[in-house]
């Protein structure tokens, strides 16, 4: 009998480079490492889309669709490139009409990827089925993908009280219905099925699929769905090695991973690890394991030019190579235990003989807050920079335990990109405004508002009308009017030789796509080439003493946190009223207003558009 095989979608140069190393891997390493993949075999390769296309712009200067290109070169087709794309909203934090869609899903396919893996954080349809249809059309092969995500845990305070005669009856306090059932994922799933999705994904962003929860989920895709069933999870609270353990033995097509030195931790587990247990249960990981053991000795030089960024650099896992290394005996029994255990589904058992195995191999321990928080742990960690950044840090506790009732008051949304960071954020407004004294929602961000008011789709459940009226003014619902999108003007840089700023059709989707990194960085390019033709002329230039500035007497109005300024709204004379947007900067990826905190006249702007402020950086001075 046939041995039946897995195929794997290899995350390493996306997922696993953005969970472990913030998305800081360069081109020049990446180039080190596509030769070796060449002959990997891997299905998919996942190269593209999440934080990268933002990421290489801003943080390392670089070109997305430099980055797609180069690999799909060195590739030549031998594995499937992918990328991961939000549907409506792509790589932003809008939803995009329909011509900028196929725009750019027809570059990006142009260019060499074959696979976009298409979510929603709301779990909304309507917000991928024209992503399916476009990338079905062009010639690319369209997956659909459902976010996991669990609900609430409920504060027995919070239940409706049971009188006395009810005790005496034996009734006990009634929890909210449940949302998140197998059944509701299944109905996702069917639903993208029929829309067109040629593979579909059990999405486990945050690594909360428990390895029990792993098999009746993927035991039902299988029975339910035509088109191959993808497995992608996370091991931060420790589940990800047995959920996936689990996931092959209930007869999963496609298992995300990663390779070693970029598996693990926050990370898919690494397919080292997934390849012994393969061996245990009689299925062939479908790749080339030899050209893997080739990348891997790559990767350890990667990850160690990644050292700024990397929280375990002193605690890296031991080398291993699962082809020629001999496992010790107490580590082989480990993984006949965690295999019988499987089988049985005894989840305890399973995943402490996991648990230790990853301990043997130095991966790091489960995150065991995460895990009782059941949170993502880009939102924890995101939510502990903003109050850290307000110098707020003792307020974590209280915000961690406001996120159930954001979530619950926000439509019960899934915690994904960008939903977890407007609930974590919005739950540290809540706590801070309790602190203050003040109701809660007091302080609200400009997206938890479109959130609460339909702009990002229709939630899971219904938004009580009276606290959407709360938030928004209004009870109605009211989705984006993609009918209203204004594409970003591609200014004319006069003092730059008069070019406009994107000068061809990559550059303008970039522009579409993340307008605020996309400008700085392609205002660098138009000046360095303005720079070169223009060197002699400006040596020539003389130098102008900078004019001493004035002393601050007036009141300022300061950033509440670091970010970067996207708009000014005034200028030095302008008279403002109370509650006027003075500005709107970004911070933790969301857009804030700043207004005035009385009548006043302006009398200085210390910033402009692009510019990059600290926590408490002077903003605007008012006349005294």
């Amino acid at each position: 009998m046939e041995m039946r095989k897995l195929k794997i979608r290899d995350l390493t140069l996306r997922d696993g480079q953005q969970s472990l190393f913030a998305t800081r891997l360069s081109q020049s390493e990446i180039d080190k490492l596509l030769p070796l993949y060449e002959n990997a075999g891997f299905y998919i390769m996942e190269v593209w889309g999440g934080a990268v296309p933002d990421s290489v712009m801003r943080y390392l200067d670089e070109s997305p669709w430099d980055r797609l290109r180069a690999c799909s070169k060195a590739m030549k087709g031998r594995s499937l490139l992918s990328a991961l794309s939000r549907g409506r909203n792509l790589f932003g934090y809008k939803p995009y009409p329909d011509y900028v869609l196929e725009g750019f899903y027809k570059e990006a396919i142009a260019n060499g990827l074959n696979v976009m893996r298409i979510f929603d954080a709301l779990n909304d349809i309507d917000n991928v089925k024209e992503s399916i249809r476009l990338i079905n059309e062009l010639g690319g092969i369209a997956d659909g993908a459902v976010c996991y995500t669990v609900d609430p845990k409920v504060d027995p305070a919070s239940l409706p009280k049971v009188g006395f005669f009810g005790r005496l009856l034996g009734k006990k306090p009634q929890e909210p219905e449940k949302i998140f059932t197998d059944e509701y994922f299944v109905d996702k799933a069917l639903q993208m099925e029929a829309l067109g999705a040629k593979i579909i994904t059990l999405k486990d962003m945050a690594g909360l699929v428990n390895p029990l929860r792993a098999a009746s989920i993927i035991s039902k895709l299988k029975a339910a769905l035509k088109v191959d069933v993808d497995f992608h999870t996370h091991c931060t609270p420790g589940y990800g090695l047995a959920a996936s353990i689990m996931a092959i033995i209930n007869g999963v097509d496609i298992l995300d991973t990663n390779i070693w030195w970029f598996g693990g931790g926050s990370a898919a587990p690494a397919i080292e690890l997934v390849y012994l247990f393969a061996k245990k249960l009689g299925v062939e990981i479908d790749v080339n394991m030899e050209a893997v053991g080739a990348i891997r000795k790559q990767l350890l030089e990667a990850r160690r030019s990644l050292a700024a960024y990397d929280l375990n650099k002193d605690r890296m896992p031991r080398e291993f190579d699962p082809l020629t290394d001999t496992l010790p005996a107490e580590i082989e029994a480990q993984i006949d235990r965690a295999v019988a255990a499987a089988k049985a589904s005894d989840e305890a058992t399973l995943l402490d003989a996991c648990h230790a195995i990853e301990q043997y191999f130095g991966f790091p321990k489960p995150n065991e807050l995460v895990k009782d928080a059941e949170v993502p742990g880009g939102m924890y960690s995101n939510m502990v920079a903003q109050l850290k950044a307000l110098k707020a840090d003792d307020l974590l506790d209280d915000a961690m335990r406001l996120i159930p009732m954001v979530r619950r008051d926000a439509g019960l949304v899934p915690l994904v990109t960008p939903t977890s960071q407007i609930v974590g954020s919005q739950a540290v407004m809540v706590a801070i405004d309790r602190r203050s004294g003040k109701p809660d929602y007091t302080t609200k961000s400009n997206e938890f508002i479109s959130l609460v008011k339909g702009e990002y789709g229709h939630t899971p459940v219904p938004v009580d009308p009276a606290f959407r009226e709360k938030i928004t003014g209004s009870p109605v619902e009211k989705p984006y009017d993609v009918d209203s999108y204004k594409r970003p003007d591609n200014p004319v840089l006069a003092d730059m030789g008069g070019v406009k700023l994107a000068q061809n059709r990559e550059e303008e989707l970039l522009l579409e796509l993340l307008p605020n990194v996309a400008k700085p960085y392609l205002t660098k390019r138009r000046s360095e080439a303005y720079a070169a033709e223009a060197a002699a002329a400006k040596a020539a230039e003389p130098v102008v003493e900078e004019t001493p500035q004035e002393p601050v007497t007036g009141p300022v109005i300061t950033a509440p946190m670091g970010g970067r300024v996207i708009e000014v709204n005034v200028k030095a004379g302008d008279k403002v009223d109370k509650n006027t947007i003075l500005l709107v900067y970004e911070a933790m990826k969301m857009e804030n207003d700043v207004t005035a905190e009385r009548d006043a006249t302006v009398k200085r702007v210390f910033v402009k558009p692009g510019d990059v402020v600290g926590t408490d950086a002077l903003l605007v001075e008012f006349v005294d």
